[in-house]
């Protein structure tokens, strides 16, 4: 969905792949061309859009993951206001949780922010938990560190750090594994690493 075109303009086009036919199917195109991020919603039956509210903070290169109650925007960069407007983008440890049964963003508390600030990394959810592994911060190369969020203790807990470090990589799950793919790490990387959290909450 969306991303940045070869002139490096945002798209809104939307594909789907049917593994039977092994082709990309062109669908309705999003509502406004965008990457980064989407506040949009896309029911396969229907072929429309639904739009939520928008994420509180804008930031760039964040990433997200769900369970079966919340949304989940994690890190990225953000740009400084209009009165830092010579500042750099900086990178932040914003986590802030969309309630899907109330259709409402929660406030965040100074404990649900993740240890670590960081962009362009993988997130996901294993055993209730959620994953942020990887990405760029405030360290002179990709970062190796993953950290899950505890909703039950609302709190972050570093895990085993990835035993590649990277940014840019791709994430895909099961019930009990998360693989991340691929990615940067002084170069391109071809690493394929699992992550299984024993217990669940």
């Amino acid at each position: 969905m969306g991303g940045m075109g070869a002139d490096t303009t945002p798209q809104a086009l939307v594909r789907v792949y049917e593994a039977e036919k092994d082709q990309w199917q062109p669908m309705t195109s999003m509502p406004t061309p965008r990457y980064g991020a989407t506040p949009f919603a896309f029911d396969l039956e229907m072929k429309s859009w639904t739009r939520y509210p928008c994420i509180p903070s804008r930031r760039a290169f964040s990433c997200c993951a769900t369970n079966e109650r919340s949304f989940f925007s994690l890190g990225g960069l953000q740009q400084p206001g209009p009165h830092n407007f010579y500042s750099r983008p900086h990178f932040v440890s914003t986590m802030e949780e969309y309630d899907l049964d109330q259709g409402i963003w929660i406030k965040p508390t100074r404990t649900s922010r993740m240890r670590e600030k960081r962009a362009d990394f993988v997130a996901g959810c294993l055993g209730g938990r959620v994953i942020a592994a990887g990405g760029l911060g405030n360290e002179p190369s990709p970062l190796g560190t993953v950290e899950s969020y505890n909703p039950v203790k609302r709190r972050w807990e570093y895990v085993a750090p990835m035993p590649t470090a990277r940014c840019s990589s791709a994430l895909l799950q099961t019930p009990s594994m998360m693989y991340v793919i691929g990615g940067v790490s002084q170069g391109p990387s071809n690493a394929v690493e699992a992550l299984c959290l024993p217990e669940t909450v």
